[in-house]
């Protein structure tokens, strides 16, 4: 009996990856748990192995190609079975492919009614399903409906490369790139005035016509392309970097951001790092550093005002019950925000832990889709040298994030005997970044007023 090798579920939140390269050919012969192909996803790049051992009797799924999850990438013919000529292998239905954009004017089809712009779904929603056409539903990712909600698209124009005529992100990436160098698409998406297609259909158009983009709001602004001259290096985004850009810039324009600044003296806690961390070396096998001291006492600040640890869900705000604590970490390939989850019952110890397995899994690049799913708040920690403070952006869809400055000494006033006195002491900036739709200044500034307390205070047990 074949094998098929399908698309796996790689986290809560994923219901698509990309081909990315395979490792095997039509013919091959493989073992179990072998790596047949190398797929990327909106979390995380990973391969799949072999589900069993056989021949390549079929490769289905194209590299480029972004397939749902469930969906057959290739099929395996078991050891000892029949020749290939007599292997039946069913491969999803698939419509014709078109060339790719931009392509010639046709003959419109009639317009189809446009999706309504859904608000942002909560992790694992899965597909959602188009209005029906003529030849049967078709089927957009979370991440289509959102990038055609943005640039005002109307999908049913938009050609598509995947299973049963699917449109992915890169046939949406192909049709936007055409509308925007004036090239003419298949079918140009048209304004609509009350979020539905016409009831008519339009009319043919000749090849020699173009259809003008969308018509855009406002000013139109489009920013001047720089040329590159001899000495330039030109450094294409990697797939992390544009999924990095598109979330940044999604943050930016959905949650309106604040920031606030506090002033920390982590004097105490600084001498409680240096007092124990030999002897935590020791019993742990890692170095103790001030990151874990600082992510318990935003944990316990999290628990003293949960609003803070809450998430945007469409038109209501959800109250987490959990506290999973996103830390950010810097990658060659760019920044990644594993999460410890159910942080609200761990120790500064218990913390250190999990940020050290996290921090290995990075580096060795074992890093899952759910290690990076869930996170309810984050704290950043760019680094020293300079970083007095700045303001992250919200990672979505959260409510707000803690990034932590340089911790350096410096002298300031304090009281001693109820007289003031110069002292040298430890300093550090936190800032926060909180999204104003959810929290207010009062309920930010509180939160971030205890935090530094709790810092501050240093009660914590090493």
């Amino acid at each position: 009996m074949a094998i098929d090798v399908t698309m796996p579920q790689m986290g809560e939140s994923v219901v698509e990856g990309t081909i990315e390269k395979w490792l095997v050919k039509e013919g091959d012969v493989v073992v179990e748990d072998q790596p047949l192909v190398a797929i990327s996803t909106d979390k995380v790049d990973t391969e799949i192995p072999s589900p069993g051992a056989g021949r390549i009797a079929k490769i289905v799924a194209a590299e480029g190609e972004t397939l749902p999850v469930g969906a057959t990438l290739a099929v395996i013919e078991p050891a000892g079975a029949e020749a290939p000529a007599k292997l039946k292998v069913v491969a999803p239905k698939a419509a014709t492919k078109p060339e790719p954009a931009p392509i010639q004017a046709k003959p419109a089809p009639p317009p189809q009614p446009a999706p309504q712009p859904q608000p942002m779904q909560a992790a694992g929603a899965g597909l959602r399903e188009a209005e029906p056409d003529e030849v049967g539903p078709r089927r957009f990712s979370p991440v289509v409906l959102k990038i055609a909600a943005e640039e005002g698209i109307d999908l049913s124009h938009v050609p598509g490369t995947g299973i049963g005529g699917r449109v992915s992100k890169r046939d949406l990436q192909r049709y936007l790139d055409a509308l925007r160098k004036g090239g003419t698409p298949s079918v140009a998406a048209q304004p609509q005035t009350n979020g539905s297609a016409q009831a008519s259909p339009r009319p043919a158009t000749s090849p020699a016509a173009t259809t003008p983009a969308p018509t855009q709001s406002g000013p139109g602004f489009k920013p001047p392309v720089y040329q590159p001259i001899e000495g330039d290096i030109v450094e294409p985004f990697t797939r992390r970097r544009k999924l990095i850009a598109e979330h940044m810039v999604y943050s930016k324009t959905h949650s309106p951001h604040v920031g606030t600044v506090a002033e920390v003296d982590v004097t105490k806690a600084m001498r409680l790092r240096e007092k124990h961390k030999d002897e935590f070396a020791q019993r742990e096998g890692f170095n103790l550093t001030f990151l874990p001291i600082a992510a318990a006492a935003t944990v316990r600040a999290l628990k003293e005002f949960p609003r803070m640890n809450a998430s945007v869900v469409g038109d209501s705000v959800v109250t987490r019950r959990g506290i999973n604590l996103g830390i950010a970490m810097d990658t060659d390939e760019g920044l990644l925000v594993p999460v410890i989850k159910a942080a609200e019952g761990m120790s500064v110890v218990g913390i250190a832990r999990a940020i050290e397995s996290l921090r290995r899994k990075v580096a060795e690049k074992k890093i899952t889709a759910d290690d990076l799913a869930g996170g309810s708040f984050t704290l950043s920690n760019p680094g020293r040298e300079g970083n007095l403070y700045g303001f992250a952006i919200i990672n979505q869809p959260q409510v707000g994030i803690l990034r932590m400055g340089e911790v350096k000494k410096r002298p300031v006033v304090v009281e001693v005997d109820g007289a003031d006195a110069i002292a040298i002491r430890t300093m550090m900036y936190l800032a926060l970044s909180y999204d104003h739709r959810v929290v207010d200044g009062v309920l930010g500034n509180s939160f971030l007023f205890r935090a530094a307390r709790i810092l501050e205070e240093a009660d914590f047990e090493l």
